[in-house]
């Protein structure tokens, strides 16, 4: 007979970028008295990125004690580029709370997350969290939600579950949409009552790796959930991953999860998140640990496949070496090789040249934060345009499709439909949406959407809200618009003067400011037209010793486009790169010579 914990439950919080989990997570800590003095917001986004991005990029574990029960709590990220650290952090969990925005509603986030939780036929509970806002919509937003479940459900009983109301700032929840005071116990006692208890399936030990960590004296610590039998310290072990057995390995560590810290334990049985210690190598992600005489391996749930690729190369340019320390491409190539064992949507495959890497993941932004991360770290490295990955399908060029929600001012529709038809974007949906705002659905490739962002924002004054997830791929669509405005290109090396961006400011927009450091061939702004511009952005005004009749003009300089990692990723042609060290990003052509250009 199958054994159940009744003691503990399991539960992975999902929902559209920045819908409330972490803040959610926040009170769910201070309530159940777990974190008692806490008084920093978002506890949980401990990544440096994350706290200045404000969303949730790894997903991470905790638990709570309530009345006599452990919860386990895994907090996932929102956003769709992130999604390989959902689809293998739900594993670990028996049921998932679904956080939707009262006032913004079902977003593609939303129906990403739930799709994967629901094909791994995990309980639901619903909430429906900020009904404090202004702008709510309880009834609009529950009714998308009963549509969502009705076009993912798996089966039947996953159209039953509990739907509670609350704002996770305010720290309350219940079951009535009127209340706006209370405490996040209906929410505990839903937990208890809905989300099933963990059952074990067979006797014999069955730890699936879910995630790595590394301690300075304990080594590699691997992360993950026992679904079957126990563990203790100083038990022998083996690791198990498609047809390879490790030799025997002795737990040194086992931790659990209590609030922020990690506490130590002798045991710990089946349904327990526990990170174990004792390895002399890093546990890759998706190895299951078993008993020495019984190598039994927990299936893996299959991670989707990117969908951008970019090229990564050693930083060849005038001014290579002058900010980071690591240069090399055995560094670049050790930093990837590192990144792969956690990041489980990532990809990198070596080129014919051993200074540029390949490397694909599931978006433009899940790219971006691999690249800042690196630079802060001290690399110095060229970036080239993204591109996305074609494949053939039944033998038809297929593309990855985008599924796009946009809410937009009702004056700002105009410009935004045209410039979405031309890049064959298919309206699905459009809505009206309350104090003169718009809500349009669009099913568009993914190499439209390259670029898209900042001239969406123009078009919108700023106003514009823009959501997208990956929807599959559908055969080629033909030929899109890419970016119609040239490059401002430097011909001369040294400091930018004032004199000489006065008269190029007519000419377009301009990226560097006086004082700034160029180089031959390097991009220093956005051509008004549709054509490259070579410019000497260096020039100095010419002095004599007459003195002039009257005054010279004061030069007045509009403000610069600053443009940080993500703008340059949409802004780049094939034929130009982002060069990214410590403290500069800059844009140049590929080729540095303008004669071997043309």
């Amino acid at each position: 007979m199958n054994k159940t914990r009744s003691e503990v439950r399991n539960i992975a919080i999902i929902a559209h970028v920045d819908h409330g989990k972490t803040t959610l997570v926040d009170q769910l800590l201070r309530q159940s008295g777990t974190l008692k003095d806490q008084t920093t917001d978002r506890v949980m986004d401990s990544n440096a990125l994350e706290r200045e991005r404000g969303i949730t990029i790894l997903a991470k574990n905790t638990g709570v004690r309530y009345q006599d029960y452990n919860i386990n709590i895994v907090d996932t990220p929102g956003h769709s580029d992130f999604g390989g650290e959902v689809e293998r952090t739900l594993q670990m969990v028996e049921g998932f709370l679904l956080l939707v925005d009262a006032a913004e509603g079902v977003l593609p986030g939303t129906r990403f997350v739930l799709q994967k939780a629901l094909q791994l036929n995990l309980k639901p509970i619903v909430l429906i969290n900020k009904i404090d806002r202004k702008d709510a919509d309880i009834d609009r937003t529950q009714e998308q939600i009963h549509d969502l479940f009705l076009d993912l459900a798996q089966d039947e009983s996953q159209l039953e579950f509990p739907v509670l109301y609350g704002a996770a700032r305010s720290g309350f929840v219940g079951t009535d949409p009127e209340a706006r005071s209370g405490d996040m116990t209906p929410l505990f006692d839903a937990i208890i009552k809905h989300i099933p208890a963990p059952t074990e399936k067979n006797d014999s030990l069955q730890f699936l790796c879910i995630n790595q960590e590394h301690s300075d004296f304990l080594g590699p610590i691997a992360v993950g959930r026992i679904f079957s039998g126990g563990l203790t310290v100083g038990q022998q072990v083996i690791c198990c991953k498609d047809d390879t057995v490790s030799k025997p390995i002795k737990i040194t560590k086992i931790f659990k999860y209590l609030g922020l810290h990690k506490v130590e334990a002798q045991s710990a049985e089946f349904g327990d998140i526990v990170a174990l210690a004792g390895f002399d190598a890093p546990v890759s992600i998706g190895t299951t640990i078993c008993q020495v005489d019984k190598p039994l391996p927990y299936p893996y749930v299959k991670i989707d496949e990117p969908t951008v690729t970019i090229y990564m190369a050693v930083n060849d340019s005038p001014f290579a070496g002058q900010d980071g320390k690591l240069l090399t491409s055995r560094q670049i190539k050790e930093r990837l090789e590192k990144e792969l064992k956690v990041n489980v949507a990532l990809r990198v495959e070596l080129t014919a040249s051993p200074e540029v890497f390949k490397v694909s993941g599931r978006g433009q932004l899940h790219l971006g934060v691999l690249i800042e991360n690196m630079r802060r770290e001290g690399f110095e490295l060229q970036v080239s345009a993204p591109e996305v990955i074609i494949k053939e399908i039944d033998g038809v060029k297929c593309e990855p499709m985008e599924h796009v929600v946009i809410d937009i001012v009702q004056d700002y529709q105009g410009p935004v439909v045209e410039n979405l038809g031309r890049r064959k974007g298919i309206m699905k949906n459009m809505a009206p949406y309350g104090d003169g705002r718009m809500r349009l659905e669009y099913e568009i490739p993914s190499r439209a959407l390259l670029g898209f962002r900042s001239q969406f924002l123009t078009d919108t004054r700023g106003t514009g809200l823009l959501n997208m997830s990956f929807s599959g791929y559908q055969p080629y669509k033909g030929d899109i618009p890419t970016r119609t405005k040239g490059a401002m290109i430097s011909m001369e090396q040294g400091s930018v003067t004032g004199y000489a961006l006065d008269n190029l400011q007519q000419r377009g927009i301009l990226f560097v400011e006086p004082g700034d450091k160029v180089y031959n061939n390097m991009i220093i702004g956005e051509c008004s037209r549709d054509t490259d511009l070579e410019v000497n952005p260096c020039k100095e005004k010419k002095l004599t010793n007459m003195r002039a009749s009257g005054t010279d003009e004061a030069i007045r300089l509009a403000p610069v486009r600053k443009m940080d990692l993500e703008m340059c990723m949409e802004w780049i042609r094939p034929d130009e790169l982002i060069e990214v060290t410590p403290n500069h990003i800059r844009l140049r052509k590929k080729i540095l010579k303008a004669g071997q250009r043309k």
